[in-house]
């Protein structure tokens, strides 16, 4: 047996815990496991895969995962290879098994593509799934425990044995040690692939999400690093979980909530605010602090975190707010008639509440300031596919423009004739260019 990888002994506690709150203070407004997720993507591929990457290495540092991590590198033989190289590769070989097995769930969700998307339109899948989320969140502040049982971990730790097949093989159950842990980033992250319907995407996401659990691995096994003693810094990463998973929640609700729907803004004033009561809430305890230390800083650490997931929360629907709000029709034969009466060619969006990339040609495009007068050269239809398997009128429009995935953007004649479309989320000088070259014929 190779001697287990010793602990770093003088980074103190306090010294780590200060670490992890400047780096939840950092994450917190992009780290919601639905609705935050869903605002990396909206920045591009390279920030959603970045988000995954740092997702994977906060689960890396939750109890789920972190103590087992010396024991299982010393398992399957990293630590007592004959070079720095080889050990990396074990280290490689073990996160490679883990990335084909969540790699493998988001090719499955990604292909179960509208399905899904269709039930999150519907308020008794909505309603449930949030309330799950919220029970996590309190199982994240120490209402109850989500772990596996010990003899599980250790059975679990030691599938595969030495050298690169069983460090592989080891990899392909290390995932099943980390669940408990995973539901915060995880859920956000398959929700978003659902609307993609890109199984190669899917599958690269969620490797990117297991190579940031890997993180700790290649560090002991590949370049000898020494990790800090565990403790009470891994409750302030499974805070940040928490209080993601109820912003997360909320995001769910916000379709059928009106109350919740009509929380936002895109004003400074309003970000400002949001990122002060953000910011005030971690400094009064919702990540270091403990319910379990004390009546006064548990009373701390709850309104500490009712602060921090409002903040969070608000910067979320900040960012989900367009700075330009966009009058729209709903009525095909209406948009019709006005377009026929003003001669103007229609401009039809069809979109869903579940599509993050339809929100997001809502404020990355619809709503700026520089798009405006090309949409007034418009009769401006939107068609909702929310719950489209509810709506039979909803059918024959899709025929009629030819629309078969989403985001859906169709440029067309009064009598239905399409002159230009756009079936992907496109920059806004791009979407300009197309909308000058059709309306300038």
């Amino acid at each position: 047996m190779h001697p287990v990888p010793r602990l770093h002994a003088r980074q103190t506690p306090g010294r780590w815990l200060f670490v992890l709150t400047s780096l939840a203070t950092f994450l917190l407004p992009f780290s919601a496991a639905a609705g935050n997720f869903a605002e990396a993507a909206a920045r591009g591929t390279a920030q959603a895969f970045l988000f995954a990457l740092t997702a994977g290495f906060l689960t890396s540092l939750t109890p789920c995962v972190y103590p087992m991590i010396p024991i299982t590198v010393s398992i399957f033989g990293a630590r007592g290879a004959a070079s720095r190289g080889r050990a990396f590769l074990l280290a490689t070989a073990y996160v490679a098994g883990i990335a084909v097995m969540f790699g493998t769930l988001g090719t499955t969700f990604a292909l179960l593509g509208k399905a899904f998307g269709t039930f999150l339109a519907n308020p008794w899948v909505v309603v449930p799934l949030a309330l799950f989320f919220f029970a996590m969140a309190a199982s994240m502040f120490g209402a109850f425990d989500l772990n596996l049982p010990a003899p599980l971990q250790e059975r679990l730790s030691r599938v595969g044995g030495r050298g690169f097949v069983g460090a592989f093989l080891m990899g392909l159950v290390g995932g099943l040690i980390a669940a408990p842990c995973t539901g915060p980033p995880l859920a956000g992250i398959l929700a978003h692939v659902t609307t993609t319907r890109d199984a190669a995407y899917g599958f690269l996401l969620l490797a990117t999400y297991a190579a940031g659990i890997g993180v700790p691995f290649w560090a002991i096994a590949g370049f000898s690093m020494q990790l800090p003693k565990s403790g009470p810094w891994m409750n302030a990463v499974k805070s940040v979980f928490g209080i993601a998973l109820v912003v997360a929640g909320l995001y769910y609700l916000r379709p059928i909530a009106p109350a919740l729907a009509r929380v936002g803004g895109h004003s400074n004033v309003f970000l400002a605010g949001t990122l002060v009561v953000g910011i005030a809430g971690i400094a009064l305890g919702a990540v270091h602090l403990s319910f379990s230390t004390g009546a006064g800083k548990a009373a701390r650490k709850a309104i500490g975190l009712v602060l921090a997931v409002a903040g969070v929360f608000g910067c979320m629907t900040y960012l989900l707010t367009p700075a330009i709000p966009i009058e729209w029709l709903r009525s095909e034969p209406a948009a019709v008639a006005a377009a026929r009466a003003q001669n103007k060619p229609l401009l039809v969006d069809f979109m869903a509440t579940w599509c993050i990339p339809c929100l997001e040609m809502d404020v990355k495009v619809f709503g700026r300031a520089d798009v405006a007068p090309t949409l007034a050269k418009f009769v401006l239809l939107r068609v909702d596919l929310s719950r489209q398997d509810e709506d039979d009128s909803l059918p024959p429009i899709k025929a009629k423009y030819h629309v078969d995935t989403l985001p859906a953007i169709r440029i067309a004649t009064p009598d239905g004739r399409v002159l230009a479309e756009i079936n992907h989320l496109v920059p806004w000088q791009e979407f300009v260019a197309t909308a000058a070259g059709v309306s300038g014929r």
